[in-house]
Parts: structure tokens; C-alpha cells; sequence
């Protein structure tokens, strides 16, 4: 997460939305940079309506406006499965190297998530709390130009991006069968992400 007080803006940061590279190249200009631990750096609107609104709230005085990317939802669990399937992670409980990307996808859509496929919700994520703490500005991650635009306006600065965190290539197949159930079970997600920026 990152915060930009005068500007009153906080980033969250959605995981595998690229928001690492976003952190190093805002480090230095941001006023709060919380990049460890993951479960704070990766604060939900949830969380960051808990811990972070009260604190501008109560001790500044001020509301923050809020910006998160969210990722196309096939991208999203396809970045999450490479990620998981990166050098070093044979053996280990949360490894895909040995399933195939339908096999995850399918475990991914059960309500018992084995922990290989247990890798959140971008829609939870996101979820605007019943006060109305939500996401003020959201962005396609498949539109980074427009991020870029938006951040450099509103931060008065010249983003120079390096690609940090990536998972690695490889070409995903994913049968009829599995995305027609992903496209149903992910219907609010597929439509938040057509609906964002």
C-alpha cells in the first residue's frame, strides 16, 4: 500500500496487479509506504477501512480517496498459477507444478480450495464496507497507460516502471467446460472488471 497524504490518495495494492513495480517506482514520493507484511501491504478495502480510514479519519481529519488495479480474472488465477509454478517452489504445499492450469482453475471454483489453488478473491478484495468505504478510482490492469496518465497527474511526477514480481511465462490452456464454469461462478468479477477503468 502506498499513501499519498497531500494528494489524499491511498494505493492498494491487489496482489499480481503489478503493484510492486508501482511501489519501487513511488517509494521515495510516497508519504507511507507499507510493503511488509503481506497481509498489510495487501490490504483489502476490509482491512484498510479497520485500521488505515479511522487513523486520517480521527488523528488527520481528512478522508482518503482510495485506487486499486483489479486484473481480468482469467489473467488474474493465470498469473497466480505461473507464480506458484516459479523455480524453487517443487515440493512445497502451494506449488502448481504438478497440475495443469484446469486442474487449478477447477480447484480454485470449489468452496474447499486445496492450498495450491487458495489464493483469495479480487471481488473481496474490493468489496465496499457497509460505512461506503470503497474504491474511489479502479483501473484495468490490461490498462496501464491510463494508470500511468492518472497517477502522474494526480502525483506531479514522471513514472519510470521496471516489471518486478512477475510470474513466469508460459502458454495456459483452458478447456470450454472449466471457463464456462469460471465465467458463471466469477460473474461479479468478470462484470467489476469490465466495469473498471
Amino acid at each position: 500500500m502506498l499513501v499519498f497524504y497531500k494528494e489524499r490518495l491511498a494505493f492498494l495494492a491487489v496482489p499480481k496487479t503489478g503493484t510492486t513495480a508501482y511501489q519501487s517506482a513511488l517509494r521515495t514520493r510516497a508519504d507511507i509506504v507499507i510493503a511488509n507484511p503481506p497481509e498489510l501491504k495487501h490490504a483489502p478495502v476490509y482491512r484498510y477501512n479497520r485500521f488505515f480510514r479511522p487513523m486520517f479519519d480521527r488523528v488527520c481529519g481528512v478522508e482518503m480517496e482510495t485506487l486499486a488495479v483489479i486484473r481480468h480474472p482469467l489473467s488474474w488465477l493465470g498469473s497466480w498459477y505461473r507464480y506458484r509454478r516459479r523455480e524453487g517452489m517443487e515440493g512445497h504445499k502451494n506449488s502448481t507444478h504438478d497440475v495443469s492450469f484446469d486442474t487449478f482453475v477447477d480447484a480454485y471454483l470449489r468452496g474447499d480450495r486445496p492450498s495450491y489453488a487458495n489464493v483469495g478473491s479480487q471481488l473481496k478484495f474490493l468489496e465496499t464496507r457497509p460505512n461506503g468505504t470503497g474504491i474511489t478510482f479502479l483501473y484495468k490492469y490490461e490498462n496501464q497507460p491510463g494508470l500511468n496518465a492518472f497517477l502522474e497527474e494526480r502525483l506531479k511526477v514522471r513514472l519510470n516502471l521496471s516489471r518486478e514480481n512477475a510470474s513466469p511465462e508460459m502458454e495456459l490452456s483452458l478447456s470450454q467446460g472449466t471457463r464456462n464454469k469460471l465465467e458463471r461462478k466469477l460473474q461479479q468479477e468478470f462484470e467489476l472488471h469490465a466495469n473498471a477503468l
